[in-house]
């Protein structure tokens, strides 16, 4: 089983295996209400467990959680969100 953790210092969502990460997002915080995800990268030998999209899905609830929302630079979440119409409470327009 796949645990996302977000590392709030490093401004990040990650998932571990066997002790190395195996995928991560990236986010720079604009304002207190605005995050932006930069960068997603799933390891070769991680990919297909849609472990990307866990981490958006992890993003999208601390958001909702907090009052904060995201807009999506990076295309793997750019694309999520533009094809996952649940997440547009959240998408800054």
């Amino acid at each position: 089983m796949h645990i996302v953790e977000h590392d709030t210092a490093n401004k990040r969502f990650l998932i571990r295996d066997n002790g190395g990460i195996a995928a991560v997002m990236t986010y720079v915080i604009s304002s207190p209400e605005l995050y932006i995800i930069d960068h997603t990268l799933v390891e070769d030998a991680s990919r297909g467990q849609g472990l990307g999209d866990k981490l958006i899905k992890a993003m999208v609830e601390y958001a909702r959680e907090n009052g904060i929302k995201i807009l999506p630079l990076c295309p793997f979440a750019k694309g999520r969100f533009e094809r996952i119409s649940e997440y547009s409470d959240v998408l800054h327009r």
